[in-house]
């Protein structure tokens, strides 16, 4: 399984980005798809997550309403829209896939994710 986000990049507080993760190796479409951030010496942190069906999607509270997730099921990628940028969203943004298709719940854990993409660097000046 392969995991290759892009799209990070420099913006000023109060822009947008999108954040692509294409996948391959795997049933793409069974497949609950999440993305996680991790800022300079703090831990990792769930962003959001996408059912596999792509109807229903979670957030965290610091980027809800902010942020959204999407997916292409016919492109095998899934996508993060970060709007209203503020520069606690500088991270590095990885996307992640559980072990196992069909999820039940929503993941939002680190531990429950089993395949990671190599991250992307996001960085928001003031």
């Amino acid at each position: 399984v392969q995991l290759q986000a892009s799209g990070g990049g420099l913006v000023q507080a109060g822009g947008s980005l999108r954040l692509s993760c294409a996948a391959s190796g795997l049933t793409f479409s069974t497949y609950d798809m999440g993305w996680f951030r991790q800022a300079p010496g703090k831990d990792r942190e769930f962003v959001a997550v996408i059912k596999w069906r792509g109807v229903n999607t979670y957030y965290a509270d610091s980027v809800k309403g902010r942020f959204t997730i999407s997916r292409d099921n016919g492109k095998n990628t899934v996508y993060l829209q970060m709007n209203s940028l503020k520069p606690e969203d500088t991270a590095v943004y990885y996307c992640a896939a559980p072990p196992r298709p069909y999820g039940i719940g929503w993941y939002i854990g680190g531990h429950e994710y089993g395949y990671w993409g190599q991250g992307t660097q996001v960085t928001v000046s003031s």
